[in-house]
């Protein structure tokens, strides 16, 4: 079982654009599935990523405060500003520019820590910048949405704060405190936890995508280039702030992917729950969740190569 599970969550990438390709074959078999039941896959994410996390991990905001600072920031104002640039330039409609700002204001992926300890990066400043991010999420990516994108569609700040902490933040404090309580029991759990993760984030893609296959397949080329280019750039900007600042290489892989990759879960569950009339705007976080395992993997071979490792 264990061996097995070590291959789904090493091969995740794989999973997700498998479960992307056979949503877009059966669409119809998945369609069968609530929406909402995206709402509760990621919770079930949020509360491994809990499991994994301790207290000693959050450490490193008050050993190397400049570090996470500097990291959240990149964080915060790369991905929603290129957001906002790439929507505008290729003249996305209502919905799909909703999709594309709702990721780039997300908090780092859960997937970047793992993708940080490949490329052999800075792994603690990675999960010290995940940690953060995240508990900064529910105040930070209600106003960066209604400061991007309200003017044009009516965001409610409160009520996607609210939504946040539930979804996101409550299992994430779960899984501390189960972790505190049975520590044993969540040594043998971490085993697997990757795994479930990564099955997971793959049926909340599969969901999506299912609902919506008609849609992409009719013209789904441009929001497919349009999110590859957001993390693409999100990668390389992450990477040069490291280096204008002249940081040490592993410190620069590490804000690199946490600032490329985000918790693009989320943003499909937000848009799930609070922009229901704008049902495209679900499609961005989906294929933002193959394309950035994907590149990431890609990147972390990068990195080790040319530092010929």
């Amino acid at each position: 079982m264990k061996k097995l599970c070590h291959y789904i969550s090493e091969y995740m990438a794989v999973l997700v654009l498998a479960a992307a390709l056979l949503a877009l074959a059966f669409p119809d078999t998945l369609r069968q599935i609530r929406p909402t039941t995206i709402n509760y896959l990621l919770g079930v994410v949020m509360f491994g990523m809990g499991l994994t996390l301790n207290l000693q991990d959050f450490k490193i905001v008050f050993s190397r405060p400049k570090d996470v600072v500097t990291g959240c920031l990149a964080q915060f104002t790369v991905m929603p500003l290129l957001a906002y640039a790439l929507v505008k330039a290729f003249q996305l409609d209502e919905a799909l520019a909703l999709g594309v700002v709702l990721v780039g204001c997300c908090p780092g992926g859960t997937a970047s820590n793992v993708i940080t300890f490949l490329a052999k990066g800075d792994l603690a400043l990675s999960v010290g910048m995940t940690g953060v991010s995240t508990l900064l999420a529910p105040f930070l990516t209600p106003l960066l949405t209604w400061a991007l994108a309200g003017k044009s569609i009516h965001v409610d700040v409160a009520s996607m704060f609210l939504s946040i902490l539930w979804v996101v933040i409550l299992p994430i404090v779960a899984g501390l405190i189960v972790t505190r309580l049975w520590p044993k029991f969540t040594e043998r759990a971490t085993d697997y936890l990757p795994a479930f993760s990564s099955v997971a984030i793959a049926f909340i893609v599969a969901i999506i995508i299912a609902a919506n296959a008609d849609k992409l397949l009719a013209g789904g080329l441009i929001i497919i280039l349009v999110v590859m280019l957001h993390n693409i750039c999100g990668l390389s900007l992450g990477y040069l702030i490291g280096r204008l600042l002249r940081l040490s290489d592993p410190k620069k892989r590490a804000i690199s992917i946490e600032v490329g990759m985000q918790n693009s879960g989320l943003a499909s569950s937000l848009a799930t729950i609070h922009f229901a009339a704008y049902p495209l705007a679900t499609i961005p976080g989906a294929i933002f969740s193959v394309w950035h395992n994907l590149s990431g993997a890609a990147v972390a071979y990068l990195y080790r190569k040319w530092n010929g490792e």
